[in-house]
């Protein structure tokens, strides 16, 4: 007669049906954010019963996916259009309930073979592609375009051109990438959390990898709270409450972190031209909306408002406070300039995944006759990129200055690993 092992037994309790639980909770949660986000933007009012739908495409690009525009203006006629946006808000809702359902079975415990750990994210993953099947294929929708009454109206009547603009999930790419999105998020998790098990070869690595993780992800959501609080203030003493509530629940995340990174230094080169518009402060709206490309950093911004420089402080001030978070929560046996090093390599990875996920880019144009954009409010353009390397290069050298500080505000703190030797008594004479 076999006994069943603690580790065995975990295996039976997270079955399918936790698996199950995981993926709907991500994907429900990621489909209300949406919705709401979507419904104070005014997007319930899309015709032809299209709400659902592009409540579909938007979790589909939130998890990483490809939704394509098309166009089509009849035989004498063509519309162009493109757009890459990553609502983050969306992301970072399905992220923390996907992150949740896993660990949850795994708490309580120090160590866990990798096989195991294999075989619960597999489970998930398999669910994860069904749902991602799903949601590609229920991502696609067309609508027409009108004219107007005017002499483009005309045109348009005579030449026989009808726009018609769409959306389509490209299902191959959706799969890959939200695949690849769900073991980041799987990863990320058993990095990040202090509570979860690792297969013991990899124990080594939690004081140099775990203790640096949460703190750069505690930055990342310190940032996104902070950015909240502040748009409620906003819009409780300016109006607008439509327009905040659809900034929190779709892109909060897209503008400040892009704020975390400009008080970091770095730049960003971007436009905005035609009826397209971004959901950002009027400063950067006019920083963007000129006739050549423009540059976004603390300097262009200063020559519009001084207080931009505040961007600075509060840079400084939460990276240092993430920096204390990291040293107080590692061993004390780890040097200042190893949690320097730590800290430097984090936050370089976090702002490369910044840059990655917060460039926008959208065009959308119609052409008579193969001559140019006609113009009238239907073509447009908009891109927001960031100047990589030099962006994650002054990460690194933040993470550095930032790591070796907090190490030495951390020393007076009792640490895991520290010893206190008492003093010894003194002879008597």
């Amino acid at each position: 007669m076999t006994t069943r092992t603690p580790s065995d037994q975990a295996v039976a309790q997270h079955g399918w049906l936790q698996a199950l639980a995981t993926m709907l909770a991500g994907v429900l949660g990621m489909g209300l954010v949406s919705a709401l986000g979507l419904w104070a933007a005014g997007a319930t009012d899309l015709p032809d019963g299209a709400f659902p739908r592009v409540v579909t495409a938007t979790v589909v690009t939130a998890v990483g996916g490809t939704v394509k525009l098309t166009g089509n203006a009849g035989s004498l006629a063509d519309t162009k259009a493109g757009l890459t946006v990553i609502p983050l808000s969306v992301t970072l809702t399905g992220a923390l309930l996907t992150a949740a359902g896993f660990l949850r079975p795994l708490r309580h415990r120090a160590v866990a073979s990798g096989a195991e750990l294999a075989g619960w994210a597999a489970r998930i993953a398999v669910l994860w592609l069904l749902a991602l099947i799903g949601l590609a294929l229920g991502a696609r929708q067309k609508f027409s375009i009108s004219l107007g009454t005017g002499t483009l109206g005309d045109i348009g009547d005579l030449l026989g051109a009808s726009p018609e603009v769409g959306f389509e999930a490209d299902v191959p790419q959706t799969v890959l990438f939200g695949l690849l999105w769900l073991a980041g998020v799987l990863v990320l998790s058993l990095l990040v959390s202090p509570g979860a098990p690792l297969p013991a070869r990899l124990l080594r690595f939690h004081a140099s990898v775990r203790p640096a993780a949460f703190a750069v992800v505690a930055l990342l959501l310190a940032y996104v709270a902070l950015g909240v609080v502040l748009a409620l203030a906003v819009a409780a003493t300016r109006g607008n409450a439509a327009q905040t509530c659809a900034l929190i629940l779709l892109g909060m995340p897209n503008l400040v972190w892009l704020a975390l990174t400009i008080g970091l230094g770095a730049t960003w080169n971007g436009r905005v031209d035609g009826p397209f518009g971004l959901p950002v402060p009027r400063l950067l709206s006019k920083v963007l909306r000129t006739p050549d490309v423009s540059t976004l950093n603390l300097h262009s911004l200063a020559a519009h408002d001084n207080g931009v420089w505040w961007l600075l402080a509060v840079t400084a001030v939460l990276l240092l406070s993430a920096a204390f978070l990291m040293a107080a929560r590692s061993p004390a046996h780890v040097r200042a300039w190893q949690h320097a090093v730590h800290l430097a390599v984090a936050f370089a990875l976090a702002v490369l995944m910044i840059c990655l996920v917060g460039r926008i880019s959208a065009h959308y144009g119609l052409s008579l006759l193969g001559i140019g954009d006609v113009g009238g409010g239907l073509s447009g353009d908009l891109f927001l990129k960031p100047e990589v390397w030099s962006a994650v290069g002054l990460a690194a050298a933040w993470g550095l200055v930032a790591g070796f500080l907090g190490a030495l505000l951390a020393r007076p703190v009792h640490r895991r690993g520290a010893v206190e030797i008492p003093a010894r008594p003194q002879r008597q004479a």
